[in-house]
């Protein structure tokens, strides 16, 4: 790394050292100042660059396109800006060590990675250990790619509860609770709407069905549940007893799910709704549940008939509309982005329903109808950022394909090739997508849908190799690499 890049990161951490925090009385967090500008410029440049722009940027590196390096770069940029005001604001302090704090060190550290590993893909340097090592860089450079937006919204998170003061002694598990959960149900709808598009010919070439995977789930965080909700030693309260037999019947409803998954005379995988009946359960429940103040207990009850929802339209796709058959990516009824929604929608509710939250609404005088309208226009525009980077993906997708002339994903060759002319102009060089390093063995390529049920010979132009060169997504960049092999 050059000395410029060094000595700039290392005035950064010294600005964020040196940042000054007001005194704070013991078992106080924060001061009771209103938030200045520059804070709230700090918190929607962060939310805009880490919610939207870098899941962006992470859809266009999984689809190669060339505007993946430009948007990543512009995110990092903007996230030293966010960096800076939020060391420099005036207005509400907060105690050094808050949990907001603590985190952005880890995603920095991410962050920072992804920058190293980018720039050292694109140096494509493919001799001695550095290309040995090539292919572990690419699989870490997109394992963090995916991890990044979850670390994203885990810090978003912390960010609300620190500037709220919220989540502190005996405030903490329930904090917890509706956090981890709410954010569950959010991350299991848009599960579903990814399985709605790319699910069929993934689940088909597992011979697994989306209920397996729901049920297997299902069982884990039940198991889970059980023991960790009450604190062994200490007496038995009432929301150690709803909160354990919760996690009873998640691992018991868990297990028969996993056996109704699979039709075991023909070992074909079977559609089922015991997880969807699992959510009745739970939203009931959960509706049910006695809460100190009337705001709360409508909140909780809300997301209960959402997650009820939830299950009842999940039955109705499964059993009514598909007709026990795997959803086809091709012809996606309107039916089946409900059931994606209404975990979304609540996900959001439990996470809105914190008891600090909903005391301090009740404090100010603002009533349930008002606050669970806030919290679904919250829900319909996650939806909407989860449905465009979906589309997003599916276009660009769909235009690279159209470009190569090959199958779009999910839709016909597990490989693809690309025939690049040479530096010589009577020899071609075939380059393999890796999509599918088998195909390389073979000297056909077979589709697997019926648009494509025939073998396509490879082309019988010259094919060169050299152990030296390594073949990733950038195709430009090894194109002209290759065109260089003397």
């Amino acid at each position: 790394m050059s000395s410029p890049t060094v000595s700039y990161m290392a005035d950064l951490y010294r600005l964020m050292a040196r940042h000054e925090h007001a005194h704070l009385d013991e078992g106080q967090h924060a001061t009771a100042d209103p938030l200045d500008a520059i804070m709230w410029i700090h918190i929607f440049l962060m939310m805009f660059t880490f919610g939207i722009l870098f899941p962006v940027g992470l859809v266009l590196g999984l689809t190669r396109n060339r505007w993946h390096v430009p948007v990543q770069t512009l995110g990092g940029i903007l996230t030293i800006v966010g960096i800076i005001l939020g060391h420099s604001h005036k207005g509400r302090q907060f105690e050094s060590n808050n949990i907001h704090a603590k985190f952005s060190s880890w995603i920095l550290i991410a962050a920072f990675a992804q920058v190293i590993f980018g720039i050292y893909l694109k140096l494509h340097l493919t001799r001695g250990i550095l290309g040995r090592i090539r292919s572990v860089i690419v699989k870490i450079h997109y394992t963090i790619a995916i991890i990044l937006p979850i670390f994203s919204w885990i810090q978003i998170c912390f960010g609300v509860i620190v500037i709220q003061d919220f989540c502190h002694a005996d405030h903490l598990g329930q904090c917890l609770a509706h956090g981890i959960m709410g954010s569950s149900f959010i991350a299991y709808g848009y599960i579903l709407t990814i399985m709605l598009y790319f699910g069929d010919r993934a689940l088909s070439n597992r011979n697994k069905s989306q209920e397996f995977y729901d049920s297997l789930i299902i069982t884990l965080w039940g198991i889970v549940n059980t023991f960790t909700e009450h604190r062994w030693g200490q007496n038995w309260s009432h929301g150690d007893y709803q909160h354990t037999s919760m996690g009873i019947i998640w691992w018991c409803a868990g297990m028969v799910g996993i056996a109704l998954s699979k039709n075991w005379k023909t070992g074909e995988p079977k559609r089922t709704f015991i997880p969807a009946l699992v959510l009745i359960f739970t939203g009931w429940a959960m509706s049910e549940h006695a809460q100190h103040l009337m705001i709360s207990t409508k909140v909780h009850a809300f997301f209960g008939y959402a997650l009820m929802g939830a299950g009842f339209c999940r039955i109705i796709e499964i059993s009514f509309l598909l007709k026990d058959k795997p959803s086809d990516s091709k012809s996606i009824k309107a039916f089946q982005y409900l059931p994606p929604f209404l975990l979304v929608e609540s996900g959001i509710c439990f996470c809105g329903a914190n008891e600090e939250q909903l005391a301090l609404l009740n404090e100010i005088g603002i009533d349930h109808s008002s606050y669970l309208l806030v919290l679904s226009s919250c829900a319909f525009l996650i939806f909407f950022l989860i449905l465009c980077l979906i589309i997003l993906y599916v276009k660009l997708a769909q235009d690279g394909d159209t470009a190569t002339n090959s199958p779009s994903f999910g839709e016909g060759y597990s490989n693809s090739w690309k025939v690049v002319p040479s530096s010589d102009p009577n020899a071609n060089i075939e380059m393999d997508s890796l999509f599918d390093s088998e195909a390389s063995n073979s000297n056909t390529i077979t589709g697997n849908n019926e648009n494509h049920s025939s073998s396509m010979p490879l082309t019988s132009a010259p094919v060169r190799n050299d152990s030296n060169v390594v073949l990733d997504y950038d195709y430009d960049d090894d194109v002209e690499s290759l065109r260089n092999i003397n």
